[in-house]
């Protein structure tokens, strides 16, 4: 089910879990750095901020998604982190779109990011909203800032700091050198500031093709950071973009838009991940540049590099993911057995349990494997807290009480939750037939097997003691039914119950009010830890496909007996089925009456188990 958006008072468990990020912060709070910053109420360079009142967010971080693709599990751990910050400090954190590449980026991928955020429980929404509508707050997009991108190119041109590029692509990466060795000037570097504006506003109107020219900076192209020799910073690009239609022909690159947007919302803490930090002197050039020419407010945002998520049995490489979407080795970005927030949500994932796996992870600046299990005990601590208890039976074999009498029926109570009583109890119907499952007769018992074989005692859990008696097969020897005979003084919750004492327990549904059900017994979608990876004894010019772990069991598709209970379930909603796992109605497939099921997983990792083979 969707979660409420958190409050933005702090949360005392996540304080008590610190970080080297969160550390950082303290130490910038407790020395005032960012205390005297003025906050005009929306996006602007200083002239516009300086103008408004002390910004009243202690501190700003920022969830940036370039709109190409749905977001995946690392972006969860970034989600959380960057949200989790600001609430815990009283802060703010936006959710900006960092659209500068246009020929990538859709409206879908917007709503769905949107959607994604919303549904882990984050808000970007002041309390007393500061931007321009309510339904905006704190909701931006590096598009609109597109204006002050050129305005700002045109400044570090005439400052000396930037020159219109018009060799190939591929002459300037021959001339940009190698780590150890330093690259070489253009030959265009020399260009004059009035050249240099003239064929940056050419650029703008149109009249060159795409690739024609480059701006980039001019810094160093010696130095020892390759990220600091002449980078480029704006390119031709004849595209439609989403936001802005046809209204531009030059870009900016997103090592140049993404800090400038960083200190037009005001961001304290710029968080990304480890594979920035090369860039991060070129960040902290281009802002200081730009400062010293009156253009932003100080202090200016700090870049904070920590590790990504890394998870064992899964891919979240965009390329890989579009792979496996387009090739349709998966049902779409919301298949359940995709690592995308949208088919976490779809397998039932609870969006609690992505909270609390970011807070146990924390931050740190070491890259890590994590184990996929550490990921699923989470989310089984979850549900195992928060979802009801239904019965469902997946493998269907009728038992009939031989001596319970035709017709009659009655009803028998479970508990909805073990651990909460105050939910109370359900009603479930009993009778003379039963569906249970097949594996809980063997005519012939191995040894430690308690359920059902003839003689045996069992109880049904919530009902009666059995004393089974034999099976039914058909002609082809397949077994059709189980005979029991009933105790009737042994019902669960009478007195006499505690008079037999027997070890096996059957879960069961009448054949009378059960329904039948579609449920998908998803499994993991790789069957190897590193897909793709290179295994012991594979020659070393072979490189082996990820695609080639998929696993082939990842899917199966049943039709289940359900209690009557499950009937109504809305989409969305969770449930343990005793013995079997977690499972959810389908939000997209159920109907009312009609819920399709989805297993989010079983109640105990058994991984260890051949693929396939698990219950």
């Amino acid at each position: 089910m969707s979660q409420e958006p958190h409050s933005q008072a702090a949360s005392p468990t996540a304080l008590a879990s610190t970080h080297f990020i969160r550390n950082i912060i303290e130490a910038d709070l407790a020395a005032g750095k960012y205390a005297a910053r003025r906050w005009s109420g929306h996006p602007g360079p200083a002239e516009q901020q300086l103008a408004g009142p002390l910004d009243r967010a202690p501190i700003r971080t920022r969830f940036p998604p370039e709109p190409n693709g749905y977001l995946h599990f690392g972006h969860a751990k970034s989600i959380c982190l960057n949200f989790g910050l600001a609430q815990d400090f009283g802060g703010r954190c936006h959710l900006r779109f960092d659209d500068t590449n246009p020929e990538k980026e859709e409206q879908e991928y917007v709503d769905s990011i949107i959607d994604s955020v919303r549904w882990l429980g984050y808000s970007w929404e002041d309390p007393v909203c500061e931007g321009p509508s309510d339904a905006e707050c704190n909701l931006y997009f590096a598009s609109n800032y597109f204006d002050w991108m050129i305005e700002f190119a045109e400044y570090l041109i005439r400052s000396g700091h930037a020159y219109v590029e018009s060799q190939s692509a591929e002459e300037m990466r021959s001339h940009r050198g190698t780590l150890t060795e330093a690259g070489t000037n253009s030959p265009f570097r020399e260009r004059s500031v009035e050249e240099n504006l003239d064929l940056f506003r050419r650029m703008q109107n149109g009249e060159f093709p795409d690739g024609a020219h480059v701006l980039r900076a001019k810094i160093d192209m010696a130095a020892a950071n390759i990220n600091l020799r002449d980078p480029a910073i704006y390119r031709i690009r004849h595209a439609s973009h989403h936001n802005t239609g046809d209204r531009w022909c030059v870009y900016p690159m997103y090592t140049y838009a993404h800090p400038i947007e960083d200190a037009l919302e005001n961001i304290t803490h710029s968080i990304c991940t480890l594979e920035f930090a090369d860039q991060r002197p070129f960040y902290d050039w281009l802002l200081e540049r730009l400062a010293e020419g009156g253009l932003l407010q100080r202090p200016l945002p700090q870049q904070i590099e920590f590790s990504r998520l890394n998870l064992t049995y899964i891919v979240l490489s965009k390329r890989k993911l579009i792979q496996l979407v387009e090739e349709q080795h998966v049902a779409g970005w919301d298949d359940p057995r995709l690592p995308t927030l949208v088919g976490a949500r779809r397998r039932g994932y609870p969006a609690a349990g992505f909270r609390l796996f970011a807070e146990r992870l924390g931050a740190s600046r070491s890259d890590s494997l994590i184990e996929y299990s550490q990921l699923e005990d989470t989310m089984r601590e979850v549900l195992n807290e928060s979802v009801e208890r239904r019965v469902a039976v997946l493998d269907p074999l009728k038992l009939i009480i031989d001596n319970y009498p035709a017709g009659q029926s009655e009803d028998c109570f479970a508990p909805n939750h073990p651990l909460k009583p105050e939910l109370g109890k359900r009603a479930m119907p009993f009778g003379r037939e039963l569906w249970i499952e097949r594996e809980d007769f063997m005519e012939q018992p191995s040894k430690g097997y308690h359920r059902l074989y003839p003689g045996n005692l069992a109880r049904l859990r919530y009902g009666y003691v059995l004393r089974c008696i034999g099976g039914d097969r058909d002609e082809n020897g397949t077994l059709i039914a189980v005979h029991c005979e009933y105790l009737p003084d042994s019902k669960s919750g009478t007195p006499g119950a505690d008079n037999y004492k027997v070890k096996g327990n059957l879960h069961w549904v009448a054949v009378d009010g059960a329904f039948l059900a579609e449920v998908r017994l998803y499994d993991r979608l790789f069957a190897v830890p590193s897909p793709g990876a290179r295994r012991a004894g594979d020659p070393d010019d072979v490189e082996r496909d990820f695609r080639d772990d998929l696993n082939p069991d990842s899917i199966r598709v049943i039709r289940a007996w359900l209690e009557p209970a499950l009937q109504h379930a809305r989409p969305e909603e969770s449930f343990q089925f005793e013995r079997h796992g977690y499972f959810v109605a389908d939000r997209v497939d159920s109907r009312e009456g009609a819920p399709v099921f989805n297993r989010t997983m079983t109640l105990r990792d058994s991984w260890s188990s051949k693929p396939g083979q698990r219950s």
